[in-house]
């Protein structure tokens, strides 16, 4: 199998430093190699490749970032270069990579103790724990103030009741980062595997993200220890933060995406034979995809460029990576589309790996909040005001009083 040649319209490389293209180089060639050719089939077999975990580690793929615990301590660039090609590969390796390094090694390493972080940070670099973040409940997740797991102090410990969904890793985890109320505020919690009262189950039947390991996690009269609570947490910004950092290399990751489905259209336009005796490569409507394509590209690749650039030097906001998880998933989902109206049939064979990352990436949109949150939190910026919870009418305000009176009638 040829190696990835990569997408590269406007000498973007060029903004690159030597040792950010050496990382991403690394990752993509290990992408090519031991990736590739077997996500077809882990797709199929709605099988996470848990093989790979100890190589990733072993490339320093997990908490990339930190610098201490003898981790790289890359910059926030090299590190989107790696969420890029691990996503070309398959947003399911990425989502691994991004759950261990943004949503537990993270939040373990800026808001833990000193014995939580040298527990359990060389551990998951070294993939021999596996983390999973528990935020997301059945009924809130674009509202994660709203949850309803709840935490309360009991002597020595904590007990937690509750429940979460749609948790990336969180049937094979051995800890889990799970966040609860505790009187009014969010707290976050070390969980860790086999504590009594905690258990998961999978999501099964997933047409997405079928290579990831997708979960429900349950709390009932869960008892962890008292020193499990992660001790600089206290607020719902210590979650959203951590969040943050995943978004951030999601907006990397899709293009990852991207520059598979469109390198894979256009090389089929290019040997696809029709219409007396051209390729389809030579037709305007197909050139019109492909132009477009790379256009959206480009910009996508600027846009998480500058964001790693502000990143490292401590001037990104959060509304900033709302623009480019936002921007660049919706255009990796509209690429992925375009590719497989390219391939005609065989766009929705694996054979070809378009479809499966255009079935991926329609949880992606969704998932670190939706297209339409994000264009919320941009507005926000924008506007100085806030259109998450507009105020109810009058009238909206007495029918929701007169349901409530009437269940509690019936209770």
């Amino acid at each position: 199998m040829p190696s990835f040649p990569g997408v590269d319209y406007m000498n973007i490389d060029s903004l690159f430093t030597e040792e950010e293209l050496m990382v991403r180089q690394t990752v993509r060639d290990f992408v090519d190699e031991e990736i590739i050719p077997i996500i077809e089939h882990a797709n199929r077999e709605e099988k996470f490749p848990e093989h790979l975990v100890p190589k990733m580690a072993e490339m320093g793929l997990f908490g990339a970032t930190i610098s201490d615990y003898g981790l790289p301590g890359l910059n926030s660039v090299a590190y989107g270069l790696i969420m890029q090609e691990l996503e070309r590969g398959d947003s399911g390796i990425r989502s691994f990579a991004s759950v261990q390094s943004g949503l537990v090694m993270f939040p373990i390493y800026a808001f833990g103790s000193k014995e939580q972080k040298d527990h359990w940070i060389p551990k998951l670099a070294a993939g021999s724990a596996i983390g999973c973040f528990g935020l997301t409940e059945p009924d809130f997740g674009s509202n994660p103030g709203g949850m309803r797991t709840t935490a309360r102090k009991d002597g020595d410990s904590w007990v937690l009741n509750g429940a979460k969904a749609w948790i990336t890793n969180g049937s094979v985890a051995d800890v889990a980062v799970v966040w609860a109320k505790v009187d009014g505020t969010i707290r976050g919690f070390l969980v860790e595997k086999g504590t009594p009262g905690y258990t998961t189950a999978y999501h099964m039947g997933k047409f997405s993200l079928r290579a990831s390991v997708t979960s429900q996690l349950f709390f009932e009269d869960c008892r962890i220890p008292a020193e499990n609570v992660l001790p600089e947490t206290n607020g719902i910004k210590y979650p959203l933060s951590c969040l943050t950092q995943a978004r951030y290399g999601i907006a990397w990751g899709a293009l990852g995406a991207a520059m598979g489905v469109f390198h894979t259209a256009t090389e089929y336009s290019k040997s696809r034979i029709q219409f007396g005796g051209q390729p389809i490569a030579a037709h305007q409507l197909v050139q019109n995809k492909l132009a477009w394509m790379i256009t959206e590209i480009t910009k996508g690749q600027l846009l998480a460029l500058q964001m790693g650039r502000l990143k490292d030097k401590g001037e990104l906001k959060p509304h900033h990576v709302s623009m480019g998880k936002m921007n660049n998933v919706n255009i990796a989902l509209e690429c992925a589309r375009s590719a497989r109206d390219i391939l005609g049939a065989n766009g929705v064979s694996d054979e070809y790996p378009v479809i499966r990352h255009m079935l991926n990436l329609e949880s992606v949109k969704t998932y670190e909040g939706t297209h339409d949150i994000h264009n919320l939190i941009i507005g926000e910026a924008v506007t100085g005001i806030a259109a998450y919870n507009p105020p109810m009418s009058a009238q909206a305000e007495k029918e929701a009083t007169a349901r409530r009176e009437k269940e509690a009638a019936k209770k």
